[in-house]
């Protein structure tokens, strides 16, 4: 890896456990297949957030699985890399975006509406877009020019393909339209945030990142900078300032290998180049291909989430076949490092989306996995 100032040897994070934290689970297993993409939200429209993960969706307080689309499952896969929950047609109802590994088009799957939930009939699938792209990592629906209005991404483990940004036009037939952000700068890896602090939310991917432009980002180019190397990064990588020390640091998990990563942002050197020190938060478990903060605890800060997907490359990876596992980690401001907690082990593991959200309304965070182990509730106790 270019530029780290330090590779510290791995900080024994994984032991020993803040005594006394307060957050416990109870996991509610909603079904077991393929799928490992999952959202939140009111589908029905009773006030109520469920869950959609692939195939189904689960109405709050039933928990069964109602039809949402067809999966095929592809080499032990369902071919779907993840569930995006948004009204693409503006009529009201939660509509359901999702792309695939190798298929090269986006479809969005149209909400029937009362009656047609009620009956457990398929959602329309409409074509958004042909990308001409496959070899998609990840997806992700995200505002990049501040209007409101979501963006598409795609990332490709196929580091010679271009980068774009896909904009959801308005009608009756809503399309997606194509942006270039760079003709190289592609692989396993994406992230949004503020890397370089200068004000602006730049594009990380698995082989460096793209410097977002003053101006439009949807008209203007980007330039790439090549500061690392194939990271094989997890989906998402977040940026934040975790030590407070005022500039942006980098977390990611090791996709297809152990360990979980902590890069403390330390400015940019004399060639232009970002630098970090490396800090391993645990490299117990492998395959942390999703990482995400919530606020777990409701002190006012989050936590980081993460645990080992479940049989990624069919569990030819490094610890491919070993056990799940789902945990949090919460920063220690004295030490400068992270604090693990195991949520479940053995039974819960994390697929391509980690989501969270208070979904039985006693005013604590819950989570949301879906896995090859099982989809899955996990019901924060903490209230």
């Amino acid at each position: 890896m270019n530029h780290l100032l330090v590779a510290s040897a791995s900080l024994l994070l994984a032991a020993p456990l803040l005594a006394g934290h307060p957050v416990s689970f109870d996991v509610k297993l909603l079904a077991v297949d393929t799928n490992e993409g999952c959202d939140i939200a009111d589908v029905d429209n009773d006030g109520k957030l469920d869950v959609i993960a692939g195939r189904n969706w689960y109405r709050n307080g039933e928990w069964v699985p109602r039809a949402v689309r067809m999966v095929p499952d592809w080499s032990e896969y369902a071919e779907s890399n993840g569930d995006f929950a948004y009204d693409v047609n503006q009529d009201g109802r939660v509509d359901v975006i999702a792309g695939g590994f190798l298929p090269t088009k986006v479809f969005w799957y149209e909400n029937p509406g009362a009656e047609g939930l009620t009956l457990g009939q398929l959602w329309q699938p409409h074509e958004l877009a042909d990308t001409g792209l496959s070899e998609n990592e990840a997806s992700y629906l995200h505002d990049f020019d501040g209007d409101g209005k979501p963006e598409w991404i795609s990332d490709s483990w196929n580091k010679g393909n271009p980068l774009l940004i896909w904009t959801l036009t308005s009608g009756e037939q809503p399309k997606l339209e194509r942006h270039l952000i760079g003709e190289k700068g592609n692989g396993h890896g994406m992230g949004f945030g503020d890397i370089n602090n200068d004000g602006r939310e730049d594009i990380l991917v698995g082989t460096g990142w793209h410097e977002r432009p003053q101006g439009d980002p949807l008209s203007e180019p980007w330039t790439f900078h090549a500061d690392w190397e194939d990271l094989h990064a997890s989906c998402p990588m977040l940026v934040r300032d975790v030590d407070g020390d005022g500039t942006n640091d980098l977390v990611w998990g090791k996709g297809h290998d152990y360990g979980l990563m902590l890069w403390r942002g330390r400015g940019i050197a004399a060639d232009g180049k970002l630098q970090f020190d490396e800090q391993v938060i645990d490299d117990s478990y492998s395959q942390p291909h999703a990482v995400h903060f919530a606020d777990l605890d409701g002190d006012g800060s989050d936590e980081l989430i993460t645990g080992k997907r479940v049989r990624a490359h069919n569990g030819r990876d490094p610890g491919g076949t070993e056990p799940p596992l789902v945990c949090y980690y919460v920063w220690d401001a004295k030490t400068k490092s992270y604090a693990r907690h195991l949520i479940d082990d053995g039974h819960v593991g994390i697929g391509l989306q980690i989501r969270t959200a208070d979904i039985d309304a006693d005013g604590d965070t819950d989570i949301v996995v879906a896995g090859k182990e099982g989809t899955q509730i996990l019901f924060n106790r903490l209230k």
